[in-house]
């Protein structure tokens, strides 16, 4: 598992205990879905701006989002041997993390794990657009976080600088 970051954004230190805890993530939705570890993510941490203009350009959509996926897998990718396979990259606003981890009442690195686990699964070709297929990630999603202890009703704290 290689995981490329790049963060762009100095408003919130990303500290190496929530990089641990992001790999962990990407790893159990890996083995959830039963692949192998030997995939590459790219993964940034941006600003409000940046997102709103990433989500302008790609989606069409001008306002600020919490995380964009841009997914590499397809069926028609040729057989040349890599050493590992780019899943696509994770793109999160910290601070809109932030800002959502006051308003749902938990930490900013559960936050941050919980938009990693949902890009990741959009990354493995899921999405939420019916009700049906929304319910789906939910659970995958719940499935993944629980088992690494990383459950909704965690206080947000006021990290001190």
């Amino acid at each position: 598992m290689k995981i490329i970051l790049d963060n762009r954004q100095d408003d919130k230190e990303i500290s190496e205990d929530l990089l641990k805890k992001i790999e962990k993530v990407i790893v159990a939705c890996l083995e959830y879905e039963d692949y192998s570890d030997d995939y590459e993510v790219s993964l940034s941490f941006v600003t409000n701006d940046e997102i709103k203009n990433l989500n302008r350009d790609f989606r069409n959509i001008d306002k600020v989002t919490d995380v964009l996926s841009f997914p590499m897998l397809s069926d028609d990718d040729f057989e040349i041997e890599y050493e590992e396979y780019s899943l696509g990259d994770i793109v999160i606003s910290v601070d809109r993390a932030e800002q959502q981890a006051i308003e749902y009442d938990h930490s900013f690195e559960r936050e941050i794990c919980f938009l990693v686990c949902h890009s990741m699964f959009h990354l493995l070709g899921y999405d939420h657009i019916q009700e049906d297929e929304a319910e789906e990630m939910h659970t995958k999603e719940k499935n993944v976080l629980d088992s690494l202890g990383i459950t909704r009703g965690q206080k947000y704290e006021q990290e001190r600088k």
